[in-house]
């Protein structure tokens, strides 16, 4: 019988995913691949379950540290040394966070393989001092990693450019997202009706626009939900006060239920999104997939995601002009909705994703 390759997964808040582009990226590649790997997956003692000790087959390793902000550096070191220690075959590293430690990774283990994710560094919320430590944490990952993923053509086209490296291309999937009726009773709690409100889900981050966007649908007649994690910053909770009594915008904390995600998002008549910074982000891949109707922020990435095929936006009043020119049956929603559909459908899906992925860790070093 061949021993399996042993995969740690080293970089994110661990098993089990609730939302979000790394979630389920490890939700996939566990259930998808558990027959013919054997995984490892670094998890925060914050994320972790009490007394789970594996999920979808794959062996948890629990890290006492955040896997975000400054504690994200430490925690992806313990990660790698422990897995260097281990032996595994094959580290997966998500996010360049802690690859300042990837030069003495690089001597030790057997083969790393990195998703840089998005441009880290360019990110709004992180200061002078943060941002040339991870603009370092980068180059040193990106350089020292046998194989590096590129989530968009624009970041591969970065790397290329700057690194002078040639990168994979593996994008998202956003089939798990599935269409779900609107109830009775959710109609009720948050007074909303089926293609009657705009909606959004996101991390409370400067780049991902949400003041611009709030701005905008403050001015307009139509109703706005907003599912994020506003208590997680000083940012969050600032721009939460500054819109709460707005009659027009719904802004509610995480809902990590699928299927309560799905209903809101999957009923809505605009799917806004905002974000500015990364590659191609899963919360627009998972509307393409549902075939809502996008409105999008107008940067390269998300031009290149939509395959230039949504509706753009690049401030509060082209937003705001969208919105009303929507209200007085000036867009039909109808082409838009199945081009999204079909980009989807040929491009973002997680068998696709996963079987990329397999024919990496298939590679000999």
């Amino acid at each position: 019988m061949v021993k399996k390759k042993t995969i740690a997964i080293i970089g994110t808040n661990g098993l089990p995913g609730r939302y979000g582009g790394w979630d389920q990226l490890l939700n996939h590649l566990t259930d998808n691949l558990k027959e013919n790997f054997s995984f490892i997956v670094y998890t925060s003692f914050f994320n972790a379950q009490k007394g789970l000790k594996k999920f979808n087959d794959a062996e948890l390793k629990i890290i006492p540290l955040k896997a975000n902000g400054i504690q994200s550096i430490p925690y992806d070191i313990v990660s790698m040394i422990h897995a260097i220690y281990k032996r595994y075959d094959i580290l997966l590293v998500l996010g360049t966070s802690g690859c300042i430690f990837l030069p003495i990774a690089r001597l030790l283990s057997k083969k790393i393989i990195l998703n840089i994710d998005g441009a880290e560094w360019k990110r709004g919320k992180w200061g002078r001092f943060a941002k040339a430590f991870l603009l370092q944490s980068e180059k040193f990952g990106v350089n020292y990693s046998d194989i590096v993923i590129s989530d968009n053509i624009k970041i591969q086209e970065y790397v290329l450019e700057k690194y002078k490296i040639n990168s994979e291309l593996i994008e998202y999937g956003g089939d798990n997202a599935k269409y779900v009726p609107m109830k009775i009773t959710t109609q009720h709690k948050y007074s909303i009706l089926p293609d009657n409100y705009a909606f959004k889900v996101c991390r409370i981050e400067p780049e991902n626009n949400l003041d611009m966007i709030l701005a905008a649908f403050k001015n307009t007649t139509l109703k706005l939900v907003v599912i994020g994690n506003w208590n997680f910053s000083s940012y969050g909770i600032e721009l939460r006060k500054k819109y709460n009594n707005s009659s027009n915008l719904i802004l509610l904390d995480p809902i990590y239920e699928q299927a309560e995600l799905d209903e809101l998002r999957g009923n809505c008549c605009l799917y806004i999104h905002g974000h500015s910074v990364g590659g191609t982000n899963p919360s627009l891949v998972e509307a393409m997939n549902l075939g809502l109707c996008c409105v999008v922020f107008n940067v390269p990435y998300n031009i290149e995601t939509t395959e230039n095929s949504a509706i753009y936006f690049r401030s509060k009043e082209e937003l705001e002009a969208i919105v009303n020119n929507y209200l007085e049956n000036k867009i039909d929603k109808s082409p838009y909705k199945l081009r999204m559909k079909e980009i989807a459908k040929r491009r973002y899906l997680w068998s696709v994703v996963t079987d990329k992925y397999q024919n990496l860790f298939l590679e000999s070093k």
